[in-house]
């Protein structure tokens, strides 16, 4: 079975970009209306307009958006869904990321506010609604969140994330002392840093995040090379990959093999690496298949590619949660 455990309905920030990545999308998975007018015709043109239009209406949480992604799904063979959004997005979990991201007034601090100010703009209770009214119709999706993990800061966010009935929550690594290291427009503090200590620091946060009894799924456990970031030889980091998996099999929590890094990003590589990858293997930690997308025509993206990389490392069965207990399928079609 084919499973995508890990897709963002919307992201930000909000742009011409965004706007234009929006329109590509809603073209690519509008199927064969393009053949029916013709790519270069006034008619298509309007009709796509007319679908932009409606989708700014209507928001993100519209069940025509949802099933773009679904339907997208379902062709490519997908056979179960986990959508999920960044808790960053949500008002009432604001004042958890004004307390440990950098916000002073240094050039991050400013960036980083800016930032925040773009994308923190729906509300968690109007997400999850939305997902678990769609679940009812729709028995393939599940529903999760990614949760930003901060040393210090469990408490606040097992309070943040009571009282919703989550099929599943993610725990990830974006912030390192409050900074956002895959932020394009910070990407330039990584020239100052020393990379052996600075994997340490952040494979220090994943064994917390896999200690803290918070999380089912650790997302993209190496995502610190999203720019490229990591030493020349990785064997280098290999106690590190040892010590994370330990972490990950000894607290029963799951990870993912995540593709969004390696179509969407300079690294072009996906989480794990090949050699985390197997790492991960010889501890048969619980695994499951993600593409990260944040546009419905990316759902799937590389999954044939992960879910064979898994299977020359032993793996026969992937891992999906429904109300916080895994489920195991076996790999395949």
């Amino acid at each position: 079975m084919k499973v995508d455990m890990h897709f963002h309905l919307e992201e930000g920030p909000y742009s011409l970009r965004w706007l234009s990545r929006t329109v590509q999308a809603l073209a690519s998975t509008e199927f064969d209306l393009a053949d029916q007018f013709g790519r270069s015709s006034l008619e298509y043109i309007e009709h796509v307009s007319n679908q932009l239009s409606s989708r700014m209406q209507q928001g993100c949480f519209s069940e025509e958006w949802l099933d773009r992604y679904l339907t997208t799904g379902r062709a490519r063979g997908i056979q179960a869904f986990g959508v999920v959004d960044h808790l960053y997005r949500f008002r009432e979990c604001r004042p958890y990321y004004e307390k440990h991201m950098l916000l002073d007034d240094s050039e991050i601090g400013k960036l980083q506010r800016k930032w925040l100010d773009q994308v923190c703009v729906a509300s968690i209770a109007d997400f999850v609604n939305f997902i678990s009214e769609a679940k009812k119709t729709r028995p393939d999706l599940a529903l999760g969140i990614e949760a930003d993990f901060f040393e210090g800061g469990e408490e606040e966010l097992r309070e943040l994330l009571a009282g919703y009935e989550w099929d599943y929550i993610i725990g990830s690594v974006h912030f390192l002392e409050g900074w956002g290291f895959d932020n394009p427009e910070t990407r330039s503090e990584f020239d100052h840093l020393d990379p052996l200590p600075t994997y340490a620091k952040y494979f220090e946060l994943l064994r917390q995040a896999c200690a803290s009894g918070l999380f089912d799924i650790i997302a993209h456990p190496d995502n610190l090379k999203v720019f490229g970031f990591r030493p020349e030889n990785e064997q280098e980091l290999l106690s590190l990959y040892h010590s994370v998996a330990k972490e990950m099999i000894a607290n029963g929590v799951a990870t993912e093999v995540n593709t969004g890094l390696a179509y969407r990003y300079p690294i072009e590589e996906s989480c794990p690496s090949p050699m985390f990858l197997s790492v991960i293997a010889e501890y048969h930690v619980p695994i499951t298949l993600s593409s990260d997308s944040h546009f419905p025509d990316d759902i799937g993206t590389l999954l044939d590619e992960a879910a064979a990389a898994v299977t020359e490392r032993g793996y026969t069965e992937l891992t999906i949660f429904r109300e916080r207990k895994p489920i195991k399928l076996a790999i395949g079609n």
